[in-house]
């Protein structure tokens, strides 16, 4: 019975071994196995299996992108001005072996090459520039620190400035600045909407005035034609009446040939046209040289009518 018992305990032993050195890498890891102490290889995703009491883990490694916000780190600008600055580091591991053998603590190592290297850059720029180059040093530092932790099995894949801020009275001046930039500016665009006003009237009151003048031009123009139309309608009429009338003595003329009056009626018409002229205003009267003749004619008729 006790050899029996000694030998379920050798067995769980050799299976405890056996399974603590059966391994499973999961996505976007790696493992750094170490056999009595040297490199011995790196594995990558699926089932591995060591050699016991001899191989082990030494590192275990997130391959996916990782990001560190470090805290605000003090530089002096060109014009010796002190401001903080913290920063984020966008960086992945590409080579496990160079990341676990290269540097020691290899994320106090970013941090430190990111402080020295962001005081480098501000230290050349002024404080305006500071202020309005992100960009510019983003990249700079981003180019810095990818090339020297290539040797550390790290590529570093973006920089970011957090946050800039400056003393506290560069602060003040700096808001006051910019309150008396926007009250300018509000002051232009009052005296351009003022003046863009004042074009608007000036322009309608113009083409008010143009259409006005147009408006009288055209009503003397339909004024003109109106009593030209009128003019001619009247004088068409005075034509038509003359016309009528030429026709009338025409007419009677006509008559009076297809009569064929004789001698005495002549006579008489032209008495009665005399009658006509003595009863008038004129102040001469021309007396035929036949009134003789005339007054033989009236007397004739006046028996006649006896």
């Amino acid at each position: 019975m006790e050899y029996m018992g000694f030998l379920v305990v050798i067995i769980a032993i050799i299976v405890v071994i056996i399974v603590s050195c059966v391994k499973i890498v999961p996505q976007a890891h790696a493992y750094v196995i170490e056999r009595l102490g040297a490199y011995q290889a790196t594995w990558d995703v699926g089932l591995h299996f060591m050699v016991p009491l001899i191989d082990k883990v030494s590192r275990k490694v997130l391959l996916k992108e990782q990001v560190i916000d470090f805290p605000p780190q003090p530089v002096i600008t060109k014009d010796n001005v002190t401001m903080q600055i913290d920063t984020l580091i966008f960086f992945q591991i590409t080579d496990p072996k160079l990341y676990s053998y290269g540097v020691d603590n290899p994320i106090n190592a970013i941090e430190n090459l990111t402080a020295t290297t962001l005081r480098n850059i501000i230290g050349d720029l002024e404080l305006d520039q500071t202020l309005t180059s992100r960009e510019l040093i983003n990249t700079k530092m981003r180019a810095a620190l990818d090339e020297a932790t290539d040797p550390w099995g790290i590529k570093v894949n973006r920089v970011e400035l957090k946050n800039i801020m400056p003393p506290a009275p560069i602060r003040d001046a700096m808001e006051k600045q910019m309150k008396a930039e926007r009250e300018k500016r509000e002051s232009i665009l009052r005296s351009e909407g003022e003046k863009q006003s004042a074009i608007l009237v000036a322009e309608g009151k113009k083409q008010a005035a143009i259409l006005d003048a147009e408006a009288d031009k055209q009503a003397k123009i339909l004024e003109a034609e109106a009593i030209k139309e009128a003019t001619i309608r009247e004088a068409e009429g005075e034509a038509q009446a003359i016309l009528a009338v030429q026709q009338a003595t025409a007419d009677g003329i006509r008559m009076i040939n297809e009569a064929t009056p004789s001698d005495k009626v002549i006579e008489l018409k032209s008495l009665e046209a005399f009658a006509k002229a003595a009863d008038g205003k004129a102040t001469k009267i021309i007396v035929p040289s036949n009134i003789s003749n005339l007054a033989g004619v009236i007397s004739a008729l006046n028996e006649t009518v006896k």
